[in-house]
C-alpha cells in the first residue's frame, strides 16, 4: 500500500540496493525519535548508509523505517554509561545523537568498527572530490 502511496516499486534509497550486499547487516535496539521507547530493528550498513526496517525479510519492495547518511556522522562509540544500558553505542550526526544496544559486546564493537570504517571511507571519498584550491600565495 505505500508504495502505491509513495509512486515507487523497487526502493532505491540514493540508488543503494540495500536487500543484497550488505556491509553489514543485524538485530540492534534503537530508541524511537520522538516516543522514547526502545524498539528491536534490523539494521543494514551499505554504500554508506545505515537502514532500519521492522523485519529481517528485507525485498526490492522493503520500504526502510529511517536512514542516516554516514557521512554526517560526527563520531560513533560506546555509551553504556551514558544510557545505563550494556552493550549500548552512540552515533552522532551534524543534527542529533542515536543510541542503539546491540545483544552482545561483540555485535557492538562489530557495529561501532564497521560504521568507523565506513565513516573514514566516505569522509576520503568527499575529500576526494573536493576539488577546491587551498593554496594560497603571500
Amino acid at each position: 500500500m505505500l508504495n502505491s502511496l509513495f509512486g515507487k516499486g523497487k526502493q532505491q534509497v540514493g540508488d543503494v540496493e540495500f536487500w543484497h550486499g550488505h556491509e553489514r547487516a543485524g538485530w540492534l535496539m534503537k530508541q524511537g525519535e520522538f516516543i522514547k521507547s526502545w524498539r528491536r530493528r534490523y539494521f543494514v550498513l551499505k554504500q554508506g548508509k545505515i537502514f532500519w526496517f521492522k523485519s529481517d525479510v528485507i525485498t526490492p519492495d522493503s520500504i526502510p523505517r529511517g536512514v542516516i547518511e554516514v557521512n554526517k556522522c560526527l563520531s560513533i562509540k560506546g555509551a553504556e554509561d551514558v544510557i545505563n544500558k550494556p552493550f549500548a553505542f552512540e552515533i552522532s550526526t551534524t543534527e542529533n545523537s542515536m543510541y542503539f544496544v546491540a545483544d552482545k559486546d561483540k555485535e557492538k564493537e562489530d557495529w561501532i568498527n564497521s560504521i568507523g570504517r565506513a565513516i573514514v571511507r566516505h569522509s576520503k571519498s568527499m575529500l576526494d572530490n573536493d576539488q577546491g584550491d587551498y593554496t594560497t600565495s603571500m
